[in-house]
Formats: C-alpha cells, sequence, structure tokens
C-alpha cells in the first residue's frame, strides 16, 4: 500500500479506533476527507 494512498488512510485511521465518521463506514468517504480526520486525530 503506498503512503497518501485512501487505503493507506483508511488503515491509520482503523489503527486508531476510528471505523465510522457520523455512522457511515470511513471506507465510504474521498481521501482528502479521511487525510483531514487522520491529521486532527494525530495533533489532538
Amino acid at each position: 500500500m503506498h503512503v497518501g494512498s485512501k487505503g493507506w488512510y483508511v488503515e491509520k485511521l482503523k489503527e486508531k479506533g476510528v471505523r465510522y465518521i457520523e455512522g457511515r463506514k470511513i471506507e465510504k468517504f474521498k481521501t482528502h476527507i479521511l487525510a483531514n480526520l487522520l491529521d486532527e486525530k494525530e495533533n489532538s
């Protein structure tokens, strides 16, 4: 898996325990939304 790909973001978010956003699976969201969410999780 390439760093920065959608699958990479999904994997990193799942490692942090995030599987859903507003009741929807994270796999349904576009890459830029996942990138922003991961950035928020790492900086909080």
